[in-house]
């Protein structure tokens, strides 16, 4: 059991700087009350393709890994009560 928690706790740090590094390299995506007032428009070739983009692609990677980091800590937890 202990092998599995450090194979476990390995995993988890490396999400968790994973997520680090890829929530930091991100650009700000929020257009703000300027968009609002100047009708700015999301239906366009850019938008409808947005998730093929660099930026697309670490947005979900961002999601994923959050989820695989979320599940570990429930699964750590877990093992350290048992």
């Amino acid at each position: 059991m202990e092998i599995v928690r450090g194979i476990l706790i390995a995993i988890y740090l490396i999400i968790a700087l994973i997520i680090i590094i890829l929530t930091l390299i991100q650009a700000k995506e929020d257009a703000g009350l300027s968009s609002t007032i100047t009708g700015s428009s999301t239906n366009n070739f850019y938008e409808k393709n947005k998730g093929r983009t660099k930026e697309g692609k670490q947005k979900k990677w961002t999601v994923i890994l959050s989820i695989i980091f979320a599940i570990l800590t429930i699964v750590l937890g877990i093992l350290y009560m048992a």
